[in-house]
């Protein structure tokens, strides 16, 4: 079972998810906030089950349409590690540097 490492850089990603969800009134925001985590515990099993993306790194879809999210994560098979590098909107244009 792989361990998943979120960067510090998440936690922005998170705050900026939850004001977004908050500034449009949706409704039961900590529902979907709980749809993305549980996305990502999808990781531990299942480490390469999203797209491959640049670098090496993959990309996670979750959910769809104004539900929908991407994570950006890489694995490190000899080390069993998915470290989620940036958790974004799938209507956000990209990823911050990361």
């Amino acid at each position: 079972m792989a361990r998943i490492e979120l960067a510090p850089e998440v936690t922005e990603d998170f705050d900026r998810i939850l004001d977004h969800l908050a500034t449009h009134q949706v409704e039961n925001p900590s529902q979907r906030f709980g749809e993305i985590i549980t996305a990502l515990d999808v990781l531990e099993q299942n480490p390469l089950i999203g797209r491959p993306a640049e670098n090496g790194k993959r990309e996670l879809v979750i959910g769809r349409r104004s539900r929908g999210y991407l994570a950006l994560y890489r694995y490190l098979p000899e080390m069993d590690i998915v470290f989620v590098l940036a958790i974004r909107s799938q209507r956000e244009a990209g990823y911050s540097e990361r």
